[in-house]
């Protein structure tokens, strides 16, 4: 991992808070299952002006809002916003049926915690997570999670996590062998999506952690992601589709701008915006700055919008840079379609509070300690 990376380990190669693969069911029902974070060799750093990946995050009754954990300051203005604009997704997000923090919510109901475990994070909703590329089964899975979101009318929030070279060998290495066949698990994604209102979040760190690449690799992957990107809109005419800007402690703004640029995240026959702080704890009023500034720096259309991981970041990032389930840290803003900043389309909970990065539990497990204490 590079530094100042997010905090995404993948165990095998299913990884993420709801994964769409569950043998017990077979391949049309997904669920979660175990999810983590990739894991930096050195911890995030603070930047100077602005220089820091991986992942780890759908209710019939969508909680109220509760008051977030964090400092003023939020920003509500943003340059470059004149020309029409695309609304943004409205309506409410999807609460997936299964997660590690229902199921433990179900089965300890005399336990203490387990109020405050349900109300503030098993009932809110939460990412899909799709990491397995498994091309036979890619379509029915997406499509279990769509159907019933459509069926509701609510909004799910699917992670593609498949690209080949995944997290650069490290913790949570896998993907597809190739490109060829990532463009096939693609088609096969972009096929279970329907003709309902869908977010996806399109491969965390693939743009970020580039570096990793060679010129040619990185070539390829970007013509990738640029593909992906006009496969899925093409399927889907509601989708909207978000590509990786790392966070605020990570790459400087211009050069993410630079990046995205050449995977297709200035087009809008392939992106609908970016997406920040997946799994990691950077503050809502650090990322809203910070992606404001790379969609300025992006271009392209006035609708490109970003969407913010809010999941852990109530406190903002640990001081001394941990990484690994940090002491401190609290939930952030209530996942929501409506965040009353211009350019920001949603707050999501991309990685599920509560699942374990690997030091509170096994990576990706749920541990109920950890969630409470970030329920507090």
């Amino acid at each position: 991992m590079v530094a100042a990376a997010s905090v995404v380990v993948a165990v095998g190669t299913v990884t993420g808070m709801m994964s769409a693969l569950d043998e017990r069911r077979g391949a049309v029902e997904a669920r979660p299952r175990v999810s983590d974070s990739p894991r930096p060799d050195t911890p995030p750093v603070t930047p100077p002006p602005a220089p820091a990946p991986a992942p780890a995050s759908a209710s019939a009754t969508a909680p109220a809002p509760s008051a977030p954990k964090e400092g003023p300051g939020t920003p509500s203005a943003t340059r470059g916003t004149s020309g029409p604009r695309r609304a943004a997704p409205t309506g409410r997000l999807y609460l997936h049926p299964d997660s590690q923090a229902l199921e433990w919510v179900r089965a300890h109901r005399d336990d203490p915690r387990a109020p405050l475990v349900g109300s503030r994070i098993a009932d809110r909703p939460a990412a899909v997570w799709f990491a397995d590329h498994d091309r036979a089964t890619i379509a029915s899975r997406v499509r279990a999670v769509t159907a019933r979101a459509a069926a509701q009318g609510r909004v799910p929030v699917l992670v593609a996590y498949a690209v080949p070279g995944r997290d650069c060998g490290g913790a949570s290495e896998g993907g597809a062998p190739d490109t060829a066949a990532y463009d096939a698990w693609i088609d096969g994604f972009a096929a279970g999506l329907g003709s309902g209102e869908v977010m996806v979040i399109l491969e965390p760190d693939s743009i970020a952690q580039a570096d990793c690449l060679s010129a040619t690799e990185r070539a390829e992957r970007f013509a990738s992601l640029a593909r992906a990107g006009r496969v899925l809109k093409a399927a889907d005419r509601r989708a909207r589709v978000y590509f990786d800007a790392g966070h605020s402690a990570w790459n400087p703004a211009a050069q993410q701008a630079a990046l995205l640029r050449q995977a297709g995240a200035a087009s809008a026959a392939s992106s609908d915006g970016i997406f920040s702080n997946v799994s990691n704890f950077h503050r809502t009023a650090d990322e809203i700055a910070y992606d404001r500034d790379v969609l300025d720096a992006l271009g392209g259309p006035a609708g490109l919008g970003a969407v913010i991981d809010t999941s852990r970041n109530g406190n903002g990032a640990p001081p001394d840079g941990a990484w690994c389930d940090p002491a401190g840290r609290s939930l952030g803003r209530t996942p929501t379609l409506d965040t009353g900043e211009a350019r920001i389309d949603a707050y999501l909970w991309v990685k599920l509070p509560g699942e374990s990065d690997g030091c509170r539990g096994e990576p990706g497990t749920f541990s109920a300690s950890y969630a409470y204490d970030l329920a507090r």
